[in-house]
């Protein structure tokens, strides 16, 4: 018998999982697999599966609450209705649940480590991104990768499985069962209900709410003309900018998917200005994408004039007649379904192996790690978690797994870098394959895990260096174009003297 198990004084027999993004759809699998459990139930806020790779036909609303979105708490929690069900009118407070994807997007890193060690990944590549790199392109366009979510919930009747258009608003133990309090959106009123369970698996996600820092004049900037100041989730493709002075703010992957679209494809008034200097570029994709001839870097913000439209830097100098200024700066944990687990440092405090919480095994987490072969962690954090539920793999005492997160916080800081598995994937893997066990595989009884394969971190890491070399290429290319200009232009200066 499991600790849980022990704890409980009864088998899990119930699980609530928390979301229909990749972590949620290999989630699902997983607990499945084990053929123990009476009631699985999946709820998802959107309207069908894929997480954060779902698009959305509709732009999204002009941000506001910049203090909340500076300091993170522009999620709380919602007030619960005093009797459930219940029928309310529409929720208005903001819940962040609008796509991150744009028309033209593609995936950032190789097919191969993408996929799940059972299910291949789709073979199918865009014109667009074998213009770009070849026709052995590894990367794959949003839709592909949704679809691969897509079909992953749909198989074995899973899809029967899920809630959709639910959102879960609290989740709370109350005596050895778990209540989850939930919302399903209508037309014209909200629907609240509460079901239970004996554990939950939280797979929500945490690329949802933007962070933006606080910057003086920033929010009146954005009232004089809503839509002037977005997030890169809200980026909708390059024609929205067609002729625009344009800010991009960040210097990791999206502000330079971003700065670079927009300069070298002259959409935008060049130079595109980025906010780059004295920032720490991606670890994985360097500076490269920066170094396009029609970007231009500059070091932090230090106010935003409504007024002029100016935006004045921290070392004096200044940009005039700005029209959008585009964030690339991350975003903020948040579970305001879970108050008892309160976020920490933008990390997800209390959990052993980034799956186990600490104070109670019978709720665990998919995905509260960061980038880096992040779907095949899923699913050994999935294969692990359904074990435990299943009775088949075993928790270490709460010291044990407190030690582990001190040793942890000791090598990697309480903040972000917690949660980041690279350089160390071979160890992860292992380590939560040989937690989960075997499983009873040759009963048809579980998922099993291969063993951590060296060419998963090779393609992953090569995939960044056939980025890396495109925007090499690709500005090389942009400064002898811009070089014959310089040409014309002085040539056509001298013809007129």
């Amino acid at each position: 018998m499991s600790r849980i198990q022990q704890q409980t004084k009864k088998p899990i027999k119930r699980v609530a999982v928390i979301g229909a993004g990749p972590a949620g759809a290999i989630a699902i699998d997983a607990l499945a697999q084990e053929r123990t459990f009476d009631l699985i139930r999946v709820f998802e806020r959107r309207e069908g599966p894929g997480g954060c790779w779902i698009g959305d036909n509709n732009r999204p609303q002009p941000l506001n609450g910049f203090a909340s979105l500076s300091n993170r708490t522009a999620d709380p929690p919602v007030p619960i209705p005093h009797t459930l069900p219940a029928l309310t009118p529409k929720l208005e407070q903001p819940r962040f649940t609008e796509s991150s994807v744009y028309p033209y997007l593609e995936t950032n890193v190789d097919a191969i480590p993408m996929q799940f060690s059972q299910e291949p990944f789709p073979s199918e590549k865009s014109k667009f991104s074998i213009n770009l790199h070849g026709p052995n392109t590894p990367f794959r366009h949003w839709k592909a990768v949704r679809r691969y979510i897509e079909g992953l919930v749909s198989r074995n009747g899973y899809q029967d499985l899920v809630s959709y258009n639910t959102t879960v608003e609290r989740v709370e133990k109350v005596g050895d069962e778990w209540k989850v309090t939930l919302r399903k959106e209508g037309q014209q009123k909200d629907y609240w209900w509460v079901e239970w369970f004996d554990a939950v698996v939280v797979a929500s996600g945490h690329y949802w709410v933007p962070w933006i820092p606080a910057i003086e004049g920033l929010e009146a900037f954005e009232k004089q003309r809503p839509g002037s100041v977005i997030h890169s989730k809200h980026f909708r493709g390059r024609d929205l900018y067609k002729g625009k002075k344009v800010v991009v703010v960040g210097a990791s992957v999206s502000a330079a998917d971003i700065a670079y679209d927009l300069a070298h494809s002259r959409t935008a008034q060049t130079p595109v200005h980025a906010i780059t200097v004295g920032h720490n570029f991606n670890g994985y994709f360097g500076d490269e994408a920066f170094k396009h001839p029609r970007i231009e870097n500059h070091p932090s913000i230090a106010r935003v004039c409504p007024k002029t439209r100016t935006v004045h830097l921290v070392n004096g100098e200044s940009i005039p007649n700005v029209d959008h200024i585009i964030f690339g700066t991350g975003y903020s944990w948040t579970m305001p379904f879970l108050p008892q687990v309160p976020v920490r440092n933008n990390r997800v405090p209390d959990l052993y192996q980034h799956v186990v919480w600490q104070k109670d095994p019978s709720l665990l987490f998919v995905g509260a790690v960061g980038a880096g072969l992040t779907f095949k962690v899923f699913e050994w954090q999935a294969v692990y978690a359904a074990r435990i539920l299943a009775g088949r793999a075993q928790v270490p005492s709460v010291k044990e797994m407190q030690e582990w997160e001190e040793n942890r916080i000791k090598v990697r800081g309480d903040g972000p870098k917690f949660s980041l598995i690279f350089p160390d994937f071979e160890e992860y893997f292992e380590a939560l394959r040989n937690l989960a066990g075997e499983g009873e595989t040759a009963k048809g009884v579980g998922r099993e895990l291969p063993k951590f394969r060296p060419e998963w971190f090779r393609a992953f890491m090569e995939g960044h260096d056939v980025r890396k070399r495109m925007w090499k290429r690709v500005n090389e290319q942009a400064r002898e174009e811009e070089k014959a200009k310089a040409k014309v232009l002085e040539g056509e200066v001298r013809a007129k003297l």
